[in-house]
């Protein structure tokens, strides 16, 4: 399934302006989605439409994708029914998610709505919610699944439930989606904002550090950032990412040669088949290079997270590429640089025949 980047507008905590600038910016950088909050509206229906029809439009002619957030209370607040979905689709939206869950027949019957909105599910919970939703034969292609974000610090999800929770909606194929939480962004929907990711790991990471983490779990398609506004250099920095396989970022040592900086940055990497526990091996590089490499940086115990390239005492091996995985010394082999330390998490998903780069 494709990936996307996402954003979040809160059109009752904003001004339309400040709102239309920052998504007219992110569309330039690739974003295509966008989540906007729906669960603070307390001015009435008419006002409601007004402000929401109007940055709606404004994104529609922007190409995104709008997903309304809304919860049991927001049809009281409007008096509308869950049987009548046509003052979303008047407004513009592609689809509501839905805060709540109900018996999961009404969910599937949402899901045939005459408006083709689609139905987007709550995934921050590791029951059998989707699978009863499904035997009731939902219309499956217009059900999406996107986690919940946590405002307060140290309240969002571990790695391992968040695991558990989005292969329930994976295995279906569901497009799922999870958020990113900007480091300088301070907008939200509530008075608490101490970020708004959806796993408590990434709240201080560097945004594009926490988005190449979902990605590279292969169980996340659409990356959305939760809080508002990201700064500019956030959202080129999430546009230049390649969401497709894990590029790190690799910091050199001034010591590296010319050959060892082009096996690194302009070749694809992949992990060969028959892994080991100690590196990651990158082999097809060495029948490319032929070139002398000789000794520098050799005589330390390699780090995780360490790449090492071959030198001239390594024979056959000489410019293979490595990744340390685990720490050990071996003089045959130059150490040319490291991978960002934030981004060590990511070799948790480099398996037999994982495709990798670097930058």
């Amino acid at each position: 399934m494709f990936r996307r980047l996402g954003l979040s507008v809160y059109p009752d905590n904003s001004v339309f302006e400040e709102d239309l600038a920052y998504i007219s910016f992110a569309q330039m950088q690739g974003f295509e989605r966008i989540f906007m909050s729906m669960l603070e509206v307390t001015e009435g229906k008419q006002a409601v439409a007004t402000k929401f029809s109007k940055i709606i439009t404004a994104a529609k002619k922007l190409g995104y994708e709008v997903i309304l957030d809304i919860a049991p209370n927001i049809f009281d607040e409007l008096g509308i029914s869950y049987d009548d979905l046509s003052f979303f689709a008047e407004l513009g939206a592609d689809g509501l998610r839905l805060d709540a869950g109900f018996d999961g027949n009404k969910e599937a019957t949402l899901s045939f709505n005459p408006h083709g909105l689609i139905i987007e599910l709550n995934m921050s919970n590791d029951v059998a919610y989707l699978d009863n939703i499904l035997t009731y034969e939902a219309n499956k292609p217009f059900i999406y699944g996107c986690h919940n974000f946590y405002p307060q610090a140290g309240s969002a999800l571990p790695l391992d439930f968040f695991n558990a929770c989005s292969k329930r909606f994976k295995k279906y194929g569901i497009r799922t989606a999870a958020f990113v939480s900007s480091q300088v962004a301070t907008g939200g929907p509530w008075d608490i904002n101490d970020g708004l990711p959806t796993l408590e790991m990434h709240r201080q990471l560097p945004i594009e550090v926490q988005a190449k983490h979902l990605f590279a779990t292969g169980l996340i398609d659409d990356v959305i950032i939760g809080n508002a506004y990201a700064s500019e250099e956030e959202l080129i920095a999430l546009g230049q990412l390649n969401r497709y396989q894990i590029e790190f970022t690799l910091d050199f040592l001034p010591t590296v040669n010319p050959i060892e900086r082009e096996i690194a940055l302009d070749n694809q990497h992949f992990r060969r088949g028959d892994i080991t526990s100690q590196m990651v091996r990158s082999t097809q590089v060495r029948k490319a290079y032929k070139e002398s490499n000789p000794k520098h940086d050799h005589d330390s115990i390699f780090q995780r997270g360490d790449i090492v390239i071959g030198n001239d005492e390594f024979g056959k091996y000489k410019n293979e590429l490595q990744i340390v995985l685990t720490p050990h010394s071996d003089t045959r082999k130059n150490k040319i640089g490291s991978i960002k330390e934030t981004e060590l998490v990511l070799l948790d998903y480099v398996l037999p025949w994982t495709k990798f780069r670097f930058k």
